[in-house]
């Protein structure tokens, strides 16, 4: 008996670790597929390209693109590319950026801007998939120069990857959060802290 209770015991053991080692649930959003061809020998062979954006909500985000001959394998692949390029951005009260922000990327530019509770996702295809995936709640963004998803998404990110939180730009300038931001809201972070 000693031993069967030391097997489940084992058992147990791996079905915890497992557990810790499970990915949190991401968001995956399928942002375009498109159809290409490659020209051969006898005639051309068609597969798919698919860009697709993951997040898990809460303030962690990556896009990838994956070819190949089938929708699904293209989409799994994408999908795996982007889990392996997560970024982090800081978020206010979980539902927007701290401050505006301008990505380029290519001929795209993309402003995005934070916004009061309420005001919702104000942003069109590629870059409200990103915004979706991340758990920004209230964001305005405006995508000029390019209307090509792979470029806008990649100036979206450039965007965020430019982002800071106040406690961070703190932490760099050796001062209080407070004194970064100089309001009541400042007075709220360090009480915090």
């Amino acid at each position: 008996m000693a031993k069967g209770e030391k097997r489940e015991r084992r058992d147990g053991g791996r079905e915890r670790e497992r557990d810790r080692n499970a990915e949190p649930e991401l968001i995956e959003k399928l942002v375009g597929i498109n159809r290409v061809a490659k020209v051969v020998k006898g005639g051309k062979r068609f597969g798919f390209a698919a860009i697709v954006v993951v997040g898990d909500g809460k303030g962690r985000v990556g896009h990838g693109s994956g070819k190949a001959r089938e929708v699904p394998e293209a989409i799994r692949k994408a999908t795996e590319h982007a889990k392996k390029q997560m970024i982090r951005v800081p978020l206010r009260e979980g539902r927007t950026l701290h401050h505006d922000v301008v990505g380029h990327y290519g001929a795209g530019n993309v402003v995005m801007r934070a916004a009061d509770a309420g005001t919702g996702i104000i942003a069109g295809g590629p870059v409200r998939a990103i915004c979706e995936a991340l758990g920004i709640h209230d964001v305005v963004a405006k995508s000029v120069g390019t209307s090509n998803p792979h470029n806008m998404i990649k100036a979206a990110f450039d965007a965020l990857t430019r982002s800071n939180s106040p406690r961070s730009v703190a932490a760099r300038r050796g001062k209080k959060v407070s004194e970064i931001i100089g309001s009541k809201r400042g007075a709220e972070a360090d009480a915090r802290e």
